[in-house]
C-alpha cells in the first residue's frame, strides 16, 4: 500500500548547484507525472525544500532522493505522513446551471 511523505529539506548552494538545478527539475517533472510527488515547494530565502512523496516505504522514499542532481547539496527529513488534506483533495463543488 502506498503512503505519503512529507520530506523537509535544508540545503546549500553555489554555482554548481544552479547548473544542476534544470536536470533536477527535469527529474522532479518526472515524478510528479508519475503521481510519485504531489507537492513540491522551495524557498530560496530559507533554502528550504519540502516535497511530498507517496511510496511504499521509507527506503523507497530514501530511493527517489539519491537519484536527484543536488542530493549532495541536502540534509532532510522524512516524516510519514497520517493526514495530508486540502483543497485539492476534494471533490469538485456540483454547478448548477
Amino acid at each position: 500500500m502506498m503512503k505519503k511523505y512529507q520530506v523537509s529539506i535544508e540545503f546549500s548552494w553555489d554555482d554548481e548547484f544552479m547548473t544542476l538545478v534544470p536536470a533536477h527539475r527535469t527529474y522532479i517533472n518526472y515524478l510528479i507525472n508519475k503521481d510519485i510527488v504531489e507537492y513540491y515547494a522551495v524557498s530560496m530565502e530559507k533554502r528550504r525544500t519540502w516535497i511530498t512523496i507517496n511510496a511504499e516505504d521509507r527506503e523507497s522514499v530514501e530511493a527517489y532522493l539519491i537519484k536527484s542532481p543536488l542530493y549532495k547539496y541536502w540534509t532532510y527529513e522524512i516524516d510519514e505522513l497520517f493526514v495530508l488534506d486540502g483543497h485539492g483533495f476534494r471533490l469538485p463543488s456540483l454547478q448548477m446551471n
